[in-house]
């Protein structure tokens, strides 16, 4: 791969700039040491939060982008997918206002962008499964970076509230992605070993099968408990702190 055909945008770096600013205020805004709904830690926290959220969905899709171009699908630069850039992945409405109003009201993040992957174009069954599992395997990878950085480093306490909790966000977006569900990327890790009549079932389904679910996990009892259940479970056995990451979701959600 060329190194040009990378060309982070300064849509990212700005995302990123907003990511640490609200870093370092969130790390300011708990001199006593102890977490409370302070206007500066809460502002501090919700921009680490937001902008990191914007940022994982970012690497997320670039990293379908990346493993496509890498296996053959080379029109993923000419629509700008390896610029780093959200705008190139996302519809404003259903990838960005929707996913950050279900986080608001429940906390669950929902899978915001997309790429349109030219699957023809690339070598092989396994390139293509590649490709579908590079996104929420960052998703793993970055929580599993954030929970380890705060076990391991001695971090102002509203840095490491936000932290876990961004950290927890990830782990929640990698479950759901990685579920056989037509339309997210665990199905599409599966469907190129499917049957023709089986893929066609999935296209057929692919609209609207994301949208049961999560219809489900808000309106059938338990199945949101069971979602972070399994999220915690995992979280907490990559190092990561239970009791931080509530803390950190109590700043966020300061209107509840």
């Amino acid at each position: 791969m060329q190194r040009s055909a990378v060309r982070p945008s300064p849509v990212f770096f700005g995302i990123l700039a907003v990511t640490v600013v609200g870093g370092v205020i969130a790390s300011l805004g708990d001199s006593s040491g102890v977490i409370s709904r302070d206007p500066l830690l809460v502002l501090g926290v919700f921009l680490l939060v937001i902008g990191g959220w914007v940022l994982s969905l970012t690497l997320h899709e670039f990293g379908h982008a990346l493993v496509a171009y890498k296996g053959g699908d080379y029109s993923v630069a000419d629509k700008g997918y390896l610029t780093m850039d959200v705008r190139r992945y996302t519809d404003p409405v259903l990838s960005i206002v929707l996913p950050l109003v279900f986080l608001a009201i429940g906390g669950i993040p929902l899978p915001g962008g997309a790429v349109w992957i030219n699957r023809g174009a690339l070598r092989s069954r396994s390139v293509s499964t590649w490709v579908s599992l590079a996104g929420p395997l960052s998703n793993l990878g970055i929580g599993v970076v954030l929970a380890l950085v705060v076990s391991l480093v001695s971090l102002p306490v509203g840095l490491a509230v936000g932290l876990s909790y961004l950290a927890l966000l990830q782990i929640v977006t990698f479950i759901l992605n990685i579920l056989p569900v037509p339309g997210l990327d665990g199905y599409g890790a599966i469907e190129p070993y499917l049957s023709p009549q089986a893929r066609e079932l999935g296209a057929r389904a692919r609209p609207w099968a994301p949208l049961i679910l999560f219809a489900l996990l808000f309106a059938l009892p338990g199945a949101s408990a069971l979602l972070w259940d399994a999220a915690f479970s995992l979280f907490n056995a990559v190092g990561g702190s239970g009791s931080a990451a509530q803390l950190g979701q109590y700043v966020v959600m300061f209107w509840r």
